[in-house]
């Protein structure tokens, strides 16, 4: 079959605020075949500088736009996804968000091919990339399990954070992620006081999760600071307590935290260093697993360049010992193409699970992953990533757009 069209859709709710929720607004990618099979995919980025990267006009012969590269271009087989990832990479070589832009496209033809050959994504996964080198866990026909971790920010203040944490723990969640918002902002008392209410709100025996939202930049003796403190509540992590290519600073402060015996106190719970939703390629994520030393690795694939290198940093993951989670902090078409990344490996237990966001994310696709009665989340097996973009409840959240350059049109958006 043949690619006949690769259409970004920008959309936005209707006020775009400065919290750090990028749910706000999204980059949609739908690709269409001439056999009528279409696929879906989601970025997580800047929405206009990506759609930019599909329309672009030729500089040279490293600058050409992901819609050039990929119109009239055969789509019959895995094979065929790796071919075109390579191409459209190659020929935007020199545009620097190519893999942040190239991710929905990616996620798209995966969607497209299951749905081809009637297989969901992650069982195809490892027969195109070669078998699991690093670890004998699991096979390719059998996905796991997750157990979801609601993702949220903290509360403008201890108080405000109680009250979400209680209302997840009402809601069953056994796991929960508290980032941004104040954290850093004020006070090392203000911080503990942050960490103690989710810690109380979530109750002993829920994981919690604290996500700092790269606060301290390079200054990892704060960062070593605030993990000492935040061990008496046991977080399942401390998460982006620097800069992402803070490399050297992660690893003097995992050189900290090792030698200090925070990893491992009294109490017998450790405070890990976890990264990497900041890599947009895999080469950074492998430095910060190799030179880093952080202990849990979160990739979002609507980033690095779609579900192949994420996968790959999950095989690199299983190399290293560590494990591998997902960064999603946008809607289920984004959830259900991580889940396929990871679905097959049972270690790799833990997901990011979009818990709150704006109604844009909650209305995108038709059937959501639900959490089971059993409190876990399990990939669909259906054919492709198994979720279906929801065209009419978002309909209300297409922001047109149209590029002029000169007395050419460069983009005007195609239609539902």
């Amino acid at each position: 079959m043949k690619i006949i069209a690769v259409d970004p859709f920008y959309l936005r709710m209707p006020d775009i605020t400065a919290a750090a929720d990028g749910t706000q607004d999204t980059l949609l990618v739908r690709i269409r075949t001439d056999t009528g099979l279409e696929g879906w995919g989601e970025c997580d980025a800047s929405p206009l500088v990506s759609l930019a990267v599909y329309c672009c006009p030729m500089s040279h012969g490293n600058i050409i736009n992901i819609r050039t590269s990929l119109i009239g271009e055969t789509l019959d087989s895995p094979e065929d996804v790796l071919r075109l990832n390579e191409k459209a990479l190659r020929n935007g070589l020199d545009i620097q968000q190519i893999q942040h832009a190239y991710s929905g496209a990616e996620i798209a033809l995966w969607d497209i091919i299951g749905q081809k050959l009637e297989q969901p994504v992650y069982r195809l996964l490892e027969s195109a990339l070669g078998e699991r080198a690093y670890s004998n866990k699991g096979t390719s026909d059998i996905a796991h399990p997750k157990l979801p971790y609601a993702s949220v920010l903290f509360g403008d203040t201890p108080e405000a954070t109680y009250r979400i944490a209680a209302e997840l723990h009402e809601q069953g969640y056994r796991a929960a992620k508290f980032g941004w918002g104040p954290m850093g902002k004020l006070d090392e008392a203000n911080d503990i006081a942050l960490v103690r209410a989710a810690r109380e709100g979530m109750g002993t025996e829920a994981q919690i999760m604290i996500d700092a939202g790269v606060v301290w930049g390079t200054d990892y003796d704060t960062a070593y600071q605030r993990a000492a403190a935040f061990a008496q509540f046991s977080p399942t992590w401390l998460e982006e307590p620097l800069a992402p290519d803070a490399i050297d600073a992660y690893g003097a402060l995992a050189g900290l935290l090792k030698g200090s015996g925070v990893t491992k106190p009294a109490h017998g719970t450790g405070v890990p260093i976890a990264a990497g939703e900041g890599s947009n390629n895999y080469r950074m994520a492998e430095d910060l697993i190799v030179h880093g030393g952080i202990e849990f690795v979160q990739i979002d694939a609507g980033r690095i360049g779609g579900i192949v290198p994420a996968f790959q940093v999950r095989q690199l993951a299983e190399q290293h010992g560590i494990q591998y989670v997902n960064h999603t902090f946008k809607s289920h078409l984004s959830l259900a193409a991580a889940l396929h990344v990871f679905a097959t490996n049972p270690d790799f237990n833990l997901l990011e699970y979009p818990a709150a966001g704006s109604e844009l994310s909650q209305r995108l696709v038709t059937e959501p992953l639900q959490v089971d009665s059993d409190g876990l989340v399990r990939v669909k097996e259906l054919p492709g990533l198994g979720v279906r973009v929801d065209t009419e409840a978002i309909r209300p959240y297409l922001a047109p757009v149209r590029i002029e350059v000169g007395e050419d049109t460069v983009f005007e958006p195609a239609d539902f």
